[in-house]
Order: structure tokens, then C-alpha cells, then sequence
């Protein structure tokens, strides 16, 4: 008995209705038929048990219980092994799920740490096409790859809807509160550009593969596949140097509000200086003061009076403010 979750498998065969079972440790299918074991959770004794029967390569193996690996393609004697992610939104964050896979003649085998619903989207139109067997188990992953790319390209829609958001918050306030979420959809971006552009090579070799894996008939289906990774990559790069003109525009509205109340608080100590000097000179605390006299005492204070509104017309007729 293999401990850790028990994989499910679904078979296809000639003339019987699709079949969902779960085993401990599934075997090789009957001949004709052709079998997708899902593994979740995978522990080090299950893909052990899957390696003997299956001709599973040691390294693949090995790369399956350590998910950190990037967009893949590795071709091994028996199979082939395929790593692709599957990108989520967690609380803003954007994250990757790795699914991998082993692609045989008569068998896929999926692997994924944690429950996926796109491969429960896959079964289900795999389960609905009466003809999916006859294409062969390579179009058993493109239902898998396809149901992968929309997913993307959905997250990737929504991520691009939380940035117009932000778009018209950002220019419309002269507070930096909307920085922290632009640098994080700056770091999604970016997370999505690592992990889609080597996964758009993936799906590119897997289109102009003809052998019993992939067949030439299901190849042709991966350039559907194909196309939707390359608008998803197209999208990222286009949003990306969008985040950057609205940081940029951002900046420029704050240094032109910086420079326009700067102006304005100079144009304030432009008025007050001969107000400063006035009131300096005749408040000197002496005897004799020169020009010492009514007539004088008047005119400073009429000065004092009529000095800022003269200074303020005279500014807003030269437009400095």
C-alpha cells in the first residue's frame, strides 16, 4: 500500500463508456486502452511505484518532488517530460502552480502539488469528445495545455483590469498610496514573463512533434495552444511598459504640483521682502531717525498697504503665478 493521496485515473477504450477508478499504485492500461492517471500531492514511494511499470526516468522523477522547476521539455527514452504552469491570483499576488507531465504512448501521467481545477476542465471535455481516444494521448494533454493557456489568459485579463484600476487612481492623486500595489503588479508582470516565455517554446516543440507521443493530428492542435501563450506573452510586455509610462506620468503630476506650489509660496516671499524692509527701517529704535516726520509715517504705511496687492497684480499680468 502507497501512503499519500491515491491517484485518479480515467481510461478510454474502443466501444466502452470513459472509465474514473482510483488505485494505490496503477499499472499499465489493458491493451487498447488508453489511460490518464492524475497525481496530487505525490509522495517519493508513489512515484516510485509509478517509475518501475511506466519506465518513468530517474531524473524526471526527481524533478517532480522538488516544484521549482521552469517551463520544460525533456525527451527520455520511454516518454516525454513536460513541466507547465498554471498561473493564479493569490490575495494580488500572481502565483504559478507547476503541473507536470509524463507523456507515453498509451499513458499521461499528471502530477501537481496541490488541487488544480483546469485538469478538472480538461477531463471533462475529454470525457464529452467521442473521438478523443482515436486522436491519440497526445491530444489528451493539449485538452490539459489548452485548458492551461486559457486559465492564464484569464488571470492574466483580471491582473490587467486591477492596473486600469490603478491607472486612473494613481493620476488623479498626488499621494504616493497607490505605489505599493503598482510595484506589486510590477512584480506580477514580471513573474508572468519568466514563466510564460519558456512555456510558449514548450507548446512551439510539442506543435512539430510527430512520433507515437504526439502524433502530426494531435501536434496541429497545440498551435491553438501556441497562439494563446504568445497573445498572453504579447499582453504582458504591452502592460508592463504601460505600469512604467503611468509611474512615470505619476511622477511628473507630483513634480508639477511640487513646482506649482513652490511657485506660488515664492511669489508669497517676493511680496513680503519689501514689507520686511520697510517696516525694518522705519521700526529702527533710535533718536533722529532720518526722514523723521509725519508725512513719512504715512507713507510707509500706505506702502505697507498698497506694496502686496501691486506685487500680486503685477505677478498674475507676467503669468508667474
Amino acid at each position: 500500500m502507497v501512503c499519500g493521496r491515491v491517484p485518479r485515473i480515467l481510461d478510454l477504450t474502443d466501444g466502452a463508456p470513459p472509465r474514473v477508478s482510483e488505485e494505490d499504485a496503477p499499472g499499465p492500461p489493458p491493451a487498447g486502452t488508453l489511460r490518464w492517471i492524475d497525481v496530487e500531492a505525490a509522495t517519493p514511494a508513489l512515484l516510485e511505484s509509478l517509475r518501475v511499470p511506466f519506465g518513468l526516468h530517474q531524473l524526471a522523477i526527481e524533478d517532480c518532488l522538488t516544484f521549482e522547476q521552469r517551463p520544460k521539455l525533456e525527451e527520455y527514452p520511454e516518454h516525454l517530460f513536460i513541466v507547465i504552469h498554471h498561473l493564479e491570483l493569490d490575495d494580488g499576488e500572481l502565483v504559478g502552480r507547476e503541473i507536470h507531465a509524463f507523456l507515453a504512448r498509451d499513458v499521461l501521467i499528471t502530477v501537481h502539488s496541490e488541487p488544480c481545477q483546469v485538469l478538472e476542465r480538461a477531463r471533462v471535455r475529454l470525457t464529452s469528445d467521442p473521438n478523443a481516444r482515436a486522436r491519440g494521448i497526445g491530444f489528451f494533454y493539449y485538452l490539459v495545455a489548452d485548458a492551461i493557456a486559457a486559465g492564464n489568459w484569464n488571470t492574466l485579463d483580471a491582473l490587467i483590469g486591477a492596473i486600469d484600476e490603478l491607472e486612473d487612481q494613481i493620476l488623479n492623486q498626488t499621494s504616493t498610496a497607490g505605489l505599493p500595489r503598482l510595484f506589486q503588479l510590477k512584480r506580477a508582470l514580471s513573474s508572468a514573463r519568466r514563466l510564460l516565455s519558456p512555456q510558449r517554446d514548450v507548446f512551439g516543440a510539442l506543435s512539430r512533434y510527430d512520433d507515437e507521443t504526439v502524433s502530426a493530428r494531435a501536434a496541429l492542435y497545440f498551435r491553438d495552444a501556441y497562439d494563446k501563450v504568445v497573445r498572453s506573452n504579447e499582453l504582458i510586455d504591452a502592460n508592463r511598459e504601460l505600469l512604467s509610462n503611468v509611474l512615470d506620468a505619476h511622477f511628473s503630476v507630483v513634480a508639477q504640483r511640487t513646482n506649482e506650489i513652490m511657485k506660488r509660496l515664492t511669489a508669497l516671499s517676493a511680496i513680503f521682502l519689501p514689507l520686511t524692509f520697510i517696516t525694518g527701517f522705519f521700526g529702527q529704535n533710535f533718536q533722529a531717525l532720518p526722514f523723521d516726520s509725519v508725512t513719512l509715517t504715512y507713507v510707509a504705511v500706505g506702502s505697507c498697504l498698497l506694496l502686496p496687492p501691486t506685487m500680486l497684480l503685477w505677478f498674475k499680468s507676467n503669468r508667474w503665478i
